[in-house]
């Protein structure tokens, strides 16, 4: 039959045109720009792909949307595995996509993920392996760009927090193809040489390209294998590389990783003052226990001195002498009372015959006790004067006199009683009556 003889109808010409489509394109990849997405509640995906001179109409069934790891928007950038077809009903041609994957940023993040994955199960993020950031380093190493305002940054803030600790730097590139290796390279060159006590690896921002040197396994592993602490400070706060999860410690920036490293000099002089001011106080303290202690000594060494035992003995016995005094002039005025009141009966009776006898009488009690007295007298000076030789005898101060010496460790000031208290060449005291000397012990005889 002729062509011209051939009429189809709308239905089968967008049949045959669909199964054109289908017998002539196998599975396509097409990489575009999603624009007019919709899902609507059947599940299904509809959207358009385009670039900055056509577009094509895309559909996506609910059933291979399971196996993505992502929910496509307007103005992403995928690349869709797709079958080439024709809907039907409009005679749209379009695209039944199977597959799709995120282009430019969007396959550097399903990188990131893979190797994030891939490193957090063998151990490298465990919080366990990181190593300590010294309180006070020695020196610290930075590793970056000697250009980048990173180095500029990081310097600032720590000739700012503690300008006294040396800082080394090694250039390296923070990005482009090279810029894993000498990052790399620069670690392990540090480790080698034990350079630095801490290193800061750091740049500053930038999208996830530029920053994607630092995702790269090769430096992961080099910043775990490294036995110098590792802080980094890579782009801005909002920004996350691998190299983060594996250092030993993560700063949003790098300023924020150089006040990691060093501490605050101000606040270390602060609190060295204010421990200055609490040794000040403290030595205030114990000095001043020490000065009443030291009172109390001498107060219970003069109580204890054979002097003031003497003096208390003279006062008891001047006391004593008083409370005699007292009981004598007592006994003279009871007598002479006693006197008086014979008196007056004897002037009341007259008895003339008797005054002789008891004037005889009184001046025999006179005698007696005149007699009393001085021998009273007597016995209490001789309890003064034996009580005053027993304090002589017993005084250190007597056997000093007698010839004998008292011996000190000149260090400690103990006494030495027997020849095992001393050893060869130390120094003691001989203290005398008068005077002491300062000896040292060349031999020692133990009886």
């Amino acid at each position: 039959m002729a062509t011209s003889e051939l009429i189809y109808s709308v239905s089968e010409l967008n049949r045959e045109a669909k199964r054109l489509l289908a017998s002539h394109f196998m599975t396509v990849r097409v990489e575009g720009e999603v624009s007019n997405f919709s899902a609507p509640s059947s599940g299904h995906w509809y959207f358009t792909l385009k670039d900055a001179q056509a577009q094509v109409r895309c559909a996506m069934f609910r059933g291979q949307q399971q196996r993505l790891g992502f929910r496509p928007g307007n103005g992403d950038r995928v690349i869709a595995s797709a079958q080439v077809s024709l809907y039907e009903p409009r005679g749209d041609y379009q695209l039944v996509v199977e597959h799709l994957e995120q282009a430019g940023d969007g396959a550097l993040r399903q990188a990131f993920e893979k190797l994030k994955t891939k490193l957090l199960n063998e151990g490298l993020f465990d919080e366990s392996r990181k190593q300590p950031i010294p309180l006070i380093p020695r020196k610290i190493g930075v590793i970056t760009s000697p250009s980048g305002a990173a180095i500029h940054d990081i310097l600032t803030v720590l000739k700012r927090r503690f300008p006294v600790v040396p800082i080394l730097i090694y250039p390296v590139a923070v990005q482009g193809e090279s810029a894993k290796f000498e990052i790399q390279a620069a670690l392990e060159t540090a480790n080698r040489r034990k350079d630095a006590d801490v290193i800061i690896l750091a740049r500053g921002g930038g999208s996830l390209e530029d920053l994607w040197a630092f995702n790269e396994e090769i430096v992961a592993r080099a910043i775990a294998g490294s036995h110098i602490p590792v802080i980094s400070g890579i782009g801005h706060e909002v920004d996350f590389t691998i190299a983060d999860f594996v250092a030993d410690l993560r700063a949003p920036t790098p300023s924020a990783a150089a006040e990691h490293a060093v501490p605050n000099q101000a606040e270390w002089l602060g609190g060295f003052r204010f421990m200055e001011n609490q040794l000040i106080e403290k030595l205030r303290r114990q000095l001043s226990q020490h000065r009443q202690r030291l009172n109390w000594l001498e107060k219970a060494l003069q109580i204890q001195h054979p002097g003031e035992r003497l003096q208390r003995n003279a006062q008891r016995l001047d006391e004593l002498e008083q409370r005699l005094n007292k009981a004598m002039q007592l006994t003279l005025k009871q007598n002479q009372h006693r006197l008086t009141l014979g008196s007056q009966k004897l002037k009341q009776f007259q008895p003339i015959d008797k005054i002789a006898q008891h004037q005889q009488q009184l001046q025999y009690l006179q005698q007696r006790l005149q007699r009393a007295m001085d021998l009273k007298l007597v016995t209490l000076k001789r309890q003064q004067a034996g009580i005053s030789q027993t304090l002589q005898a017993v005084s250190p101060l007597s056997t000093l006199e007698r010839g004998y010496a008292i011996v000190q460790q000149h260090d400690t000031s103990k006494i030495v009683k027997a020849a095992a208290d001393v050893a060869l060449d130390t120094l003691i005291d001989t203290r005398l009556a008068k005077g002491r000397i300062v000896s040292q012990v060349k031999e020692i005889i133990r009886d």
